[in-house]
């Protein structure tokens, strides 16, 4: 089960229903951290060259993981209402997971500021699985991303959520 923000009101639109950037201006800075997971599914020999390392496009998990850390940093510059956010720390582990045929991607994103970074961390696992997407699909175009999702973010004045289910 799914722990719900006890605010039931979109932050993102005014009283007159427009799309706006929250002012959060007046917020404390408190040390704000959000951890997301993700998968790629692909084909068993496309997992055995990613970690053998003979992917003739080189390390496709260090580049991945470069994306990732690369993403989370442009985050505001995707989605029109995300603040630019002074990122303190990005840690994208890429685990290859032999037995289901995927690689497993967490990421972990910190920053002391006004707002949290659970966008970015969002960000940062979708684009590190899209670049192993995009580094193998010349031998799997079948590959499929999925479970993109929030595990935990604390900080900030709603403090710590945790993901509770293993949905």
């Amino acid at each position: 089960m799914v722990k719900v923000m006890s605010s039931s009101v979109l932050s993102h639109f005014n009283s007159a229903g427009e799309a706006h950037m929250v002012d959060v201006g007046d917020k404390a800075l408190s040390q704000r951290t959000a951890v997301c997971e993700g998968y790629i599914d692909m084909k068993a020999d496309t997992l055995a060259l990613i970690i053998a390392g003979d992917h003739k496009k080189g390390d496709v998990l260090g580049i991945a993981r470069i994306a990732g850390i690369m993403a989370s940093k442009k985050t505001a510059e995707l989605i029109p209402l995300c603040h630019p956010l002074p990122i303190t720390h990005v840690d994208i582990q890429l685990q290859p997971q032999p037995e289901a045929n995927r690689v497993r991607c967490q990421a972990t994103v910190k920053t002391n500021g006004q707002t949290g970074v659970e966008m970015e961390a969002l960000t940062a696992t979708q684009i590190a699985l899209l670049t192993i997407y995009d580094m193998c699909k010349a031998v799997d175009r079948g590959m499929v991303i999925q479970s993109v999702r929030l595990l935990e973010k604390s900080g900030g004045k709603s403090c710590h959520w945790q993901r509770d289910d293993d949905s």
